[in-house]
């Protein structure tokens, strides 16, 4: 059954359930289906992990563990479990900083590499599919209104 086939159904009554929340229902179950899509379809490694290089991947220089963490939006010690299962799978190396013994640099491996570049073609079509029907206009409003949230709980983070 997916989610709109759920919401249509009898069994479960939206009556009085403010917007906001329906919303953050609603985006955490699509993490857990997409979570599971992506695990399936990956195999040699999970979504987190997938998640994990592609945030790696976007950074100018090699992050620091700190860094990636504030990236993704986790904490140090899960980016840290993540990437130690990535190293241990060939995917990253870990470093000690030149400039500060303190700190960790990763880097993604030539094997990473080649691994992005073999499922590269299976990644663009899964995400075709996806968002098959979603207007660029739709995508702008979906990215905007997500970052005004996380600005929002950044804010009450900071208050506490």
């Amino acid at each position: 059954m997916n989610i709109k086939e759920v919401i249509s159904s009898d069994k479960v009554d939206l009556t009085g359930v403010e917007l906001s929340y329906f919303l953050i229902g609603l985006l955490s179950a699509f993490e857990n289906r997409f979570q599971a899509m992506a695990d399936s379809t990956m195999k040699e490694i999970s979504w987190k992990q997938f998640f994990t290089i592609i945030c790696i991947n976007m950074c100018k220089e090699k992050p620091t563990v700190k860094e990636l963490a504030e990236i993704m939006g986790s904490s140090h010690q899960n980016v840290k479990q993540i990437l130690l299962k990535l190293e241990k799978k060939g995917f990253v190396h870990i470093s000690v900083d030149e400039s500060d013994k303190r700190k960790q640099r990763i880097e993604l491996t030539d094997y990473c590499r080649e691994f992005c570049e073999n499922n590269d073609e299976m990644a663009m079509n899964v995400m075709k599919k996806m968002f098959g029907g979603v207007s660029e206009e739709q995508l702008q409003v979906t990215i905007q209104t997500i970052i005004q949230i996380e600005d929002n709980l950044k804010e009450i983070r900071n208050y506490e």
